[in-house]
């Protein structure tokens, strides 16, 4: 999508005021087009792009309905950990400093953000969602998107975010709480959160210690199931049910005759499949797809 070129010149100074807590785009060098006469969205990404300024104020998600709370709060979820289970920076061949591109794969600075930011998420993203007066929750939530931000737009993000820009993209008549209902939408966080326990049983095996350790610090309260590529799935399962997060992609409009044309869309999302711990082609996306038609 689009012909890849590079910004031929600085951007005016930019400075970023975040007014939900989920991008994290002020601290990122990425944004996303919305591509609509392609059914689909997709990013942009380079160094130029990083704000000159952010100035990250929690008093402005206040007013934040429950249902943007929830669903830009999963993409904080999934920048952490996608970055944290990404595929290491050092298994990339190396490369030019004029040829590197923002994502690089999980490292140990992307792996501090990832990790401060769940741990705050695990504290306080049921009660924003619950009780969005809660200044420390919002506070929370406020600089957990910033830190995420800070690993992911450095080490990238991976399967669900690629399989979130079709499903977003292909939108037919869904309207979710919380949002303007003039037309219809399935919200960022929401599209990204959809195959997220389906794709991490699908990547456990490429780093099983971090799925495990991710789980732990988003949930250190649940118990340890016997199986542990069913651990992070668990955490992520039992947070979306609590939070109102539709029950998968079904939930949102899509049938299994739709799968091959989400996949489609997915597989133009290379930027990102680039960065998955596991290798997914074609088959193993519909699996994946098909799986997450329906999570509970």
């Amino acid at each position: 999508v689009g012909a890849g070129r590079a910004p031929a010149n600085p951007l005016l100074p930019l400075v970023a005021v975040p007014t939900t807590t989920g991008t994290g785009a002020e601290s990122t060098t990425v944004c996303v087009l919305d591509v609509l006469e392609l059914k689909v969205k997709t990013g942009i990404s380079h160094p130029r792009m990083r704000p000159t300024l952010a100035v990250v104020d929690p008093d402005l998600t206040v007013s934040q309905p429950s249902g943007v709370t929830a669903s830009s709060g999963m993409d904080i979820v999934c920048h952490a950990l996608e970055s944290y289970t990404a595929r290491p920076y050092d298994s990339f061949d190396r490369k030019k400093p004029e040829e590197r591109v923002p994502y690089c794969g999980a490292n140990p600075v992307s792996d501090m953000w990832a990790e401060r930011s769940l741990m705050l998420l695990s504290r306080s993203f049921r009660t924003a969602v619950h009780d969005g007066e809660n200044k420390r929750a919002r506070a929370d939530m406020a600089l957990a998107a910033t830190f995420a931000g800070l690993g992911f737009g450095n080490a990238g993000v991976h399967i669900p975010h690629a399989n979130a820009y079709p499903i977003a993209g292909r939108v037919r008549d869904f309207r979710p709480d919380g949002y303007p209902d003039y037309e219809p939408l399935v919200p960022h966080g929401m599209s990204v959160s959809l195959t997220a326990p389906e794709t991490f049983r699908y990547t456990f095996e490429a780093c099983p210690d971090r799925h495990v350790r991710a789980a732990e610090l988003l949930d250190p309260g649940l118990d340890r199931p016997g199986d542990p590529a069913e651990h992070l799935p668990r955490v992520l399962l039992s947070l979306m049910h609590d939070i109102g997060i539709p029950d998968g992609i079904g939930g949102v409009g899509y049938t299994e005759n739709d799968v091959p044309d989400l996949v489609e869309g997915t597989l133009k999302q290379q930027r990102l499949l680039a960065t998955a711990p596991r290798e997914a082609g074609e088959d193993d996306l519909a699996a994946i797809f098909t799986r997450s038609l329906r999570l509970w």
